[in-house]
């Protein structure tokens, strides 16, 4: 049996992802702001990425001056959920920001039924609640230890998985036959400029730069803004969409992980538990249209 490389790829990918929690909270933990951390991830991302676009001599065929709006307004959501994600983290554990940031797996769901008028099945309904379970269990409400934590860390968090979502509905539906490439540093050039005006008074305080918070920016930007997209990009052709969604699911646990062998962050077996719950929910959606087909195949 032939391994396919793509899987590998997007496994590789979503694991990155699952390692910038670790940065901003050391970033946080270091005395820089949320508007510090993110002025300075933007620029270096925003640089990286035009680089290697210009390196690789990506093609810009088919940009408009519309579409090239279009693509810079979509950049914004990855922007404000660097801003609502990071935000959270400020105020919650690492574990359970990403929590509740990976609710935009049914936020997408609802907003391709409203926008794409793409009625969710059974399953996914199914799916959705089971989600909801998995959160319940994740953010260890039955312990208790919710209690006290401010309720900003949770509306940011939240908010951060409705901008994902958007992105991601958006990114999907905006100048899809432009270069990949060209695309992701004119997204990144959109949110860039977004957090620039938000963070205007940060600017200032972001000079003379810092090595801690360079080193911290660097991390956050490879492993948010650069890495994976490159991986995503080599991995994604090699497999179909749900199976796709299903790996880059990978990027749950890792975070879950990482925040408790690196921040020591306790992690309870039942947050484990709901996050077995949250990973089965996806695949259950992903997997069972091809299920049934082999179902009545047979």
């Amino acid at each position: 049996m032939k391994f396919n490389k793509g899987v590998l790829y997007i496994l590789i990918g979503a694991s990155f992802f699952g390692f910038t929690p670790i940065f901003a909270k050391i970033g946080f933990s270091q005395g820089y702001s949320l508007g510090q951390i993110n002025i300075v991830q933007m620029i270096l991302s925003f640089i990286l990425l035009w680089s290697l676009t210009l390196i690789k001599r990506a093609s810009f065929k088919g940009l408009h001056r519309k579409n090239i709006l279009q693509v810079m307004v979509t950049g914004c959501f990855i922007g404000l959920t660097s801003i609502f994600y990071y935000g959270s983290m400020q105020y919650l554990p690492a574990s359970l920001a990403i929590i509740l940031m990976f609710q935009f797996v049914w936020i997408g769901i609802i907003l391709e039924w409203i926008f794409s008028k793409i009625k969710p099945s059974k399953l996914t309904v199914l799916s959705i609640l089971l989600i909801l379970v998995g959160v319940f269990f994740a953010s260890n409400f039955v312990n208790g230890d919710i209690n006290g934590l401010p309720l900003k860390g949770f509306v940011f968090g939240i908010l951060s998985a409705f901008t994902y979502a958007g992105f991601i509905f958006c990114s999907g539906k905006v100048a899809v036959n432009v270069d990949p490439w060209t695309r992701s540093s004119l997204m990144v050039t959109g949110s860039t400029i977004l957090v620039l005006v938000v963070f205007m008074a940060d600017i200032p305080a972001v000079l003379p730069l810092e090595k801690d918070l360079l080193t911290t920016a660097v991390g956050v930007s490879l492993f948010g803004a650069v890495l994976p997209p490159l991986f995503f990009a080599a991995g994604a052709p090699l497999v179909s969409g749900g199976m796709a969604n299903i790996l880059t699911s990978i990027e749950l646990p890792i975070a879950i992980l990482s925040a408790s062998l690196i921040l020591s962050e306790a992690v309870s077996p039942f947050q484990w538990f709901g996050i077995v719950i949250i990973l089965a929910a996806i695949a259950l959606n992903e997997l069972s249209p091809n299920l049934f087909r082999i179902k009545k195949f047979f």
